[in-house]
């Protein structure tokens, strides 16, 4: 079996160098994504080089890995249209699990979630490193983003209540606040429905680990399960 490792923008393949040398695995690649495309870098471009380079590799990796798979759309799944989720349900039904617009069920919980979306900036600092103001054009269109994801989380929250469920864990990809929030829509619905946990990722590198929730705040268990936060090690959610 074929094992990728995709580095991050800003970074470079060799990055993957201290986790590949504890590894042992047989067929690893880790590229350099500057090279795969033809012409300039973008997620389309990237995508045909992908395509291109792994053709003959058919390995359903995810799905031979132990236990259920229950996937949550992130900011670079190009390939999952939220529109697209009950056609992927269907395609994959009984392997593997889309988590939008719907709900999974572990024992008596159900399990609610959508991407989510924080304001990242830019940011404006002053020669102290303190935030002075930040671009209110790109705040108004997160906004926007926020309100759709809503509207999502919502309907999630809705098919689980409506099924008789009344414990929740509740995933997001993006954290459920920004550098400048102490709570959001986010937080807000965790705490209507009473919440447990909310499991959120994106956040990437040690100094963004500490971007937005951590622990417990207002009776909710926040999670922060970054790859690289856990050390790429699995987390408990549940006992």
């Amino acid at each position: 079996m074929k094992t990728v490792f995709l580095h991050g923008l800003g970074q470079t393949a060799h990055d993957w160098d201290a986790v590949l040398s504890q590894a042992s695995l047989p067929d690893v690649d880790y590229p350099e994504l500057s090279a795969l495309p033809e012409g300039k870098l973008t997620y389309t471009g990237l995508r045909t080089g992908f395509e291109k380079r792994y053709t003959d590799v058919k390995e359903a990796f995810i799905e031979r890995l132990p236990g259920r798979k229950i996937l949550l759309r992130g900011n670079h799944d190009m390939f999952w249209d939220a529109k697209k989720t009950e056609r992927l349900n269907e395609e994959y039904k009984g392997r593997l699990f889309f988590l939008q617009n719907n709900f999974a069920v572990y024992e008596d919980y159900a399990l609610v979630g959508t991407k989510g979306f924080t304001f990242e900036g830019p940011f404006y600092l002053d020669r102290w490193g303190n935030i002075t103001g930040w671009d209110e054009k790109k705040e108004e269109q997160a906004e926007k983003l926020v309100e759709r994801e809503m509207t999502r989380l919502r309907e999630s929250f809705r098919q689980a209540s409506d099924a008789g469920y009344r414990k929740f864990i509740m995933f997001l990809h993006y954290p459920p606040t920004n550098i400048l929030e102490e709570t959001s829509p986010f937080t807000a619905i965790a705490e209507e429905y009473g919440v447990s946990t909310v499991v959120y990722s994106h956040c990437h590198g040690e100094s963004r680990f500490g971007d937005s929730i951590r622990g417990e705040f207002h009776g909710i268990n926040y999670m922060l399960v970054s790859g690289d936060y856990l050390n790429f090690r699995p987390a408990l959610v549940l006992p």
